[in-house]
């Protein structure tokens, strides 16, 4: 084995080991393969940074924005509407029509956008009508997912295929060439996860105060007669200066002043609404005349009085998303920033392979920072939690409801456009990425979406780890290591049906898409798929297409694909769930899939 086929696997080794731990984000993972590539000559500098302009990625691009378009003018909102009315059926019937609509969304939009539609849309179902959010949110996921895979533009995955083989000679797929694959391997899906359902886990306690225990640590304190702290600014008082207390709003004479200054002085009667641990607090009530004044802070949560609706306060309970500026900021770096009135007190850490319970963070704040799938609970004045909606790429998870002001027109012209672009790629009178430009070039021309918006909501991570991964293709093509894995692996496969070679790729892929991004598996499985082929003789649509699926099928672990990612914690679920239905859902796949597909060689 030559020296840069050695280097090539070291680099895939080592990107897959970082990917499955997430020691670093996966767009900081994807320009250190850059470097490594450029550094160890294994590609030009030309090459390493072609994955920028690599029309896979532009497609992708494209993509998102037009679906920030849809979301920005109430398209996604009237389309959570339509879904709510399904209501009235009972929870049996609601799984399968719930799995069936966010298929078919997720033919034409990005999966993960439709799921993140569901979590809301379930989350709010879920309080009002008393089921479990368990029993849906992974049936939904998972239609989403195989619904994706129906179209050529449904999922990232399908198009970085797709881009790959032709960069490599092969014919491009047609937008529906393998849909009835998935509509098969959709129908196999619908109807395992209906009966799996009765199976996931009834929803624990969901109330946010017994879910964050908030009580141990949101307290209302009332100043007595005796304090010695009377009179005292706030920045002479030392307890009030550390990074375990914060105080949240000053009550007095009924009047609210949320986050007061530091030279605001205390007076007796004062009642503060403070975070802080407990044995802290305690040490300093006993020292300094205050008492814990829990009757109050119950008055001001349960009065109906309109007079004191302006300081009624709640409690929201917020999702991270992918592509959200808040990403990386820490729950102390969000507490010194402007959050739309919202006071962040606690981060429920998303569950991932090196931790597989779900963490309530309430110190070391400094050290912790947000991934999308986290939750933050926010303590707000009730009257402006639709404030929470100009904070980009963040799922607001309660009962409050948020009609966007957009005219009608807007909405009705945001879903023509993007019927257009369908019917142009699905038609092939344009490709994909030229019809999705022309529809990000109309949504801007009619001004029904800004550049602005484009530059906070669009999922950076994403474009940065397909511009990574694309060069490290490259690499192992110039190496030669794509062809030196082929003959090692035709060598050992050299007395074996075509169709069990093709079930083993189909198996890799979905292992490897298991523990790491199912792109970045996608991009290093197609050159090996497309020599295999050519090595055996074989027609090379059918190990593409097996990439394509496996790639997409990592139904056994929650972080294979990003929307598993997302419900995992919100949906209560444990990691033996995924392995154990999803299990069962990607062998069952595997197994047909192969079948069909084998039919073809």
């Amino acid at each position: 084995m030559e020296l840069p086929i050695i280097l090539v696997f070291i680099i895939i080794g080592v990107s897959v080991l970082l990917f499955i731990t997430e020691l670093f984000p996966v767009d900081k993972i994807s320009f250190f393969i850059i470097v490594a590539l450029v550094l160890l000559q294994l590609t030009s500098p030309e090459e390493a940074i072609s994955g920028f302009a690599n029309p896979a990625t532009i497609t992708i691009l494209a993509l998102m924005i037009l679906a920030i378009g849809l979301e920005e003018n109430g398209v996604i909102q009237l389309l959570s509407e339509g879904i709510k009315k399904l209501k009235i059926l009972p929870l049996i019937l609601l799984t399968p029509a719930f799995m069936i609509i966010s298929a078919g969304i997720s033919a034409f939009i990005s999966t993960t956008a439709v799921v993140i539609i569901f979590i809301k849309i379930v989350n709010q179902l879920s309080e009002k009508y008393g089921f479990s959010t368990s029993r849906l949110l992974m049936p939904i996921s998972f239609a989403g997912i195989l619904g994706g895979s129906c179209t050529l533009m449904g999922t990232s995955t399908n198009l970085l295929v797709n881009a790959i083989a032709k960069n490599n000679g092969v014919e491009a797929f047609t937008f529906f060439e393998f849909a009835w694959y998935g509509i098969v391997f959709f129908l196999i899906g619908l109807v395992v996860m209906t009966i799996a359902s009765q199976f996931l886990p009834k929803q624990k306690d969901t109330s946010l105060s017994s879910d964050y225990e908030i009580n141990s640590y949101v307290f209302t304190v009332k100043v007595t007669d005796e304090s010695p702290l009377i009179s005292q600014k706030f920045e002479n008082i030392e307890f009030f200066n550390n990074d375990d207390t914060k105080v949240l709003k000053l009550i007095r004479d009924q009047q609210v002043i949320n986050d007061p200054g530091k030279y605001v002085k205390l007076m007796a009667n004062d009642n503060l609404i403070l975070m802080s641990d407990l044995e802290n607090l305690q040490s300093f009530i006993k020292e300094n005349g205050f008492i814990i004044n829990e009757e109050r802070q119950k008055q001001l949560n349960e009065s109906n009085d309109k007079d004191e609706s302006e300081y009624k306060m709640t409690y929201v309970e917020t999702l991270i998303l992918p592509g959200s500026n808040l990403i990386g900021k820490t729950l102390g770096g969000l507490r010194r920033i402007s959050f739309q009135g919202a006071y962040p007190i606690a981060i429920k850490k998303r569950k991932n392979i090196r931790n597989t319970r779900e963490r309530l963070l309430r110190k070391n704040i400094k050290e912790i920072s947000l991934k999308p799938g986290d939750r933050v609970l926010l303590e707000m004045q009730e009257h402006k939690i639709s404030d929470l909606y100009k904070i980009e790429n963040i799922a607001i998870l309660n009962e409050h409801e948020f009609e966007p002001d957009v005219p009608n027109y807007k909405r009705l012209l945001a879903l023509g456009i993007l019927l257009f672009v369908i019917f142009l790629a699905a038609t092939s009178i344009l490709s994909i990425l030229t019809a999705s430009l022309v529809g990000v070039g109309i949504m801007l021309l009619t001004n029904i979406i800004r550049l602005e918006s484009v530059y906070q909501k669009v999922n950076w991570q994403i474009i940065f780890l397909l511009a990574g991964m694309i060069p490290l293709g490259i690499a192992m093509s110039n190496s030669g290591a794509d062809a030196w894995l082929s003959k090692h692996l035709m060598v050992m496969l050299n007395d074996q049906a075509p169709f069990i070679v093709l079930g083993l790729l189909f198996g890799l892929t979905m292992l490897m898409s298991g523990v790491m991004s199912n792109n970045a598996t996608a991009i290093i499985m197609t050159p090996i798929a497309i020599a295999v082929a050519s090595g055996l003789g074989l027609d090379i649509k059918p190990f593409l297409l097996a990439v394509m699926f496996g790639a997409n099928f990592s139904f056994f672990t929650p972080v294979g694909y990003q929307t598993n990612t997302l419900i995992y914690g919100t949906g209560a679920y444990k990691f033996k769930h995924f392995l154990v239905i999803g299990g069962v859902l990607s062998i069952t796949l595997w197994l047909v899939g192969t079948f069909l597909l084998s039919m073809n060689l």
